[in-house]
């Protein structure tokens, strides 16, 4: 039975945990930083694992930030313990090599007697059961600012062993206007989109950049890892088919998108195994994924986690997206970025990525010079449309003579 205790109390709690516990925290926009911080000051040392985990986790030599998915509050870490891993197989971790001792969520507060992980479900379900199956704590965050959220996050209050009452801010993104650049590639991702698609529509520019095209599109429904606030907008378009759920592991987006999912029963966030389980995303009408990466060279191989050897973030779900997206009837797995990193200053397409390859066999690569067809076509035409229709300029004599070199000239 879940027992309400004020941080004093909890804090003697943790202080009887055994040394060194591997504590699961919620990750992206609904980290329970009061529990982090009792965690922190109780514990003397211990392994911290979340994904995508923002700014202001503990971060102390005595931590060790363990995730399969960086984020920028651990990105850059000393004590980074990276594990390679799809996130629809992350689940499987709790379970064998790297089962939890405690659980910190937040949840929302109970409304007809049940609680609610609200805009992160994901693999939380995954942890919680692995933490009580041996013994170990599930504690909750009960901030009213989290919306009650339909699916896999509702929870019996006796699934919790401790609750903490304390409200906190849920994190926002920071908006930016797309550029001319992400909006060329976002006319030509929407461009690609029909009637009655399901999409996949991730965080960021090039995403937002595509939703203004799709305003006219109708019956597009939504089977993501997660969406933000251009849901809003597809919605109040009526690009969206109002009968079919929306369908994600989490949220993250403005408070106007948190107030909309509150109780709201056309949004069902799910657990990880459900969202990104590639035959569950086949099985999506004309399913359409689009994602990003760092690099993709003239293979059609894209690396989208590590920059000079250095983990920048992981797999996510970009893997099972992909697999799931060309399984579907009429699916496409679309892979759009930037010709030219402008922070990096380099070329986005290249010769052969040097890093570990995240993903390959896109049905296209799309940059803001144009598209390149990708599957069905033999390598050497997968190599001319790459660098005559995607890489930049400046850079496509330099491709043509690696080309030749990697056997991909067609001359």
């Amino acid at each position: 039975m879940m027992k309400t205790v004020t941080a004093q109390e909890l804090g003697r709690v943790l202080a009887a945990l055994p040394a060194e516990p591997r504590v699961v925290a919620s990750g992206n926009g609904a980290t329970p930083r009061q529990l982090l911080d009792i965690v922190d000051a109780h514990v003397p040392a211990y392994r911290l694992f979340m994904l995508n985990a923002h700014h202001g986790i503990p971060a102390r030599a005595e931590v060790v930030h363990e995730t399969p998915f960086v984020g920028p509050g651990m990105r850059g870490s000393k004590g980074l313990a990276y594990v390679p891993a799809r996130l629809s197989l992350v689940p499987r971790l709790f379970a064998t090599t790297m089962p939890p001792d405690v659980v910190c969520v937040t949840v929302a507060p109970a409304v007809d007697g049940r609680l609610s992980l609200g805009t992160e479900v994901n693999v939380l379900p995954s942890a919680m059961e692995a933490c009580r199956a041996r013994g170990g704590l599930v504690i909750a965050q009960i901030n009213s600012n989290m919306p009650w959220t339909y699916g896999d996050g509702v929870l019996d209050p006796d699934l919790v062993d401790y609750a903490l009452e304390a409200d906190a801010p849920l994190d926002e993104p920071r908006t930016s206007q797309p550029d001319d650049g992400a909006r060329s590639i976002g006319e030509l991702v929407a461009a690609r989109i029909g009637d009655g698609a399901t999409l996949q529509l991730g965080i960021g520019m090039v995403p937002d950049a595509t939703l203004p095209g799709l305003a006219r599109r109708r019956g597009l429904t939504l089977w993501s890892e997660t969406f933000s606030d251009g849901v809003l907008r597809l919605d109040e378009a009526g690009a969206l088919n109002p009968d079919v759920p929306l369908t994600a592991s989490f949220l993250y987006g403005s408070q106007k998108l948190y107030s909309w999912v509150d109780q709201n029963p056309r949004v069902q966030v799910l657990r990880t195994e459900k969202t990104n389980n590639p035959a569950r995303i086949a099985k999506n009408s004309a399913m359409t994924s689009i994602n990003t990466a760092l690099q993709v060279d003239l293979f059609g191989q894209a690396n989208a986690s590590r920059i000079g050897a250095r983990i920048y973030s992981g797999f996510g779900g970009q893997t099972d997206f992909v697999v799931g997206a060309l399984h579907s009837e009429g699916g496409q797995a679309l892979m759009a970025l930037r010709s030219w990193h402008p922070k990096a200053d380099v070329s986005s397409i290249v010769a052969l990525v040097d890093e570990p390859v995240t993903s390959f066999q896109h049905t296209a690569v799309i940059s803001e010079q144009g598209v390149a067809p990708m599957f069905g076509c033999d390598e050497r035409s997968q190599a001319r449309a790459l660098i005559e229709g995607v890489a930049h300029p400046s850079v496509r004599d330099e491709l043509w003579e690696e080309a030749a070199g990697l056997g991909l000239a067609d001359f």
